[in-house]
């Protein structure tokens, strides 16, 4: 089975939370973030770290701290953040490699009758994922309320 580990979807979640509460890069606490979402604080540190080096969040320091996008929602993509927690969306490995000494090379991708079905697969993934925003999130949440 393919699925998400909770690093993905607490990632997305944690950026849809900044989107919907953060105005004008004010920096949003961790706390809060993991209050709302009900996220424990330490793992959701560790993912922000992440988001950080990916350069999808600022962070900033003191008693008015914590995390901000750094691009506007409407320009940051599920795919995007899926693919810093995560790495990249295929669902078999032998799509990461077509260099015979990489270790997800798989000696029969030459011949495989279903490499072409996976990478299809990965493709139609990566278009849903690319296709909604943060912006989407936050407005579809609007309406739901």
């Amino acid at each position: 089975m393919m699925k998400l580990s909770t690093k993905g979807r607490y990632g997305v979640t944690a950026m849809y939370d900044l989107a919907m509460n953060s105005a004008d890069k004010v920096p949003i606490s961790i706390k809060n973030v993991a209050e709302r979402q009900q996220i424990s604080e330490h793992y959701l540190e560790q993912l922000m770290g992440q988001l950080r080096k990916a350069g999808l969040v600022k962070s900033t320091r003191g008693a008015q701290g914590g995390y901000y996008l750094t691009r506007d929602p409407k320009d940051i993509t599920v795919g995007d953040i899926i693919r810093v927690m995560e790495g990249p969306i295929v669902p078999v490995d032998c799509l990461l490699s077509v260099d015979k000494n990489d270790k997800h090379y798989c000696e029969k991708c030459d011949d495989c009758v279903t490499q072409g079905i996976w990478a299809k697969v990965a493709d139609s993934i990566s278009k849903v994922l690319d296709g909604i925003t943060l912006e989407d999130l936050c407005r579809s949440d609007k309406h739901a309320k």
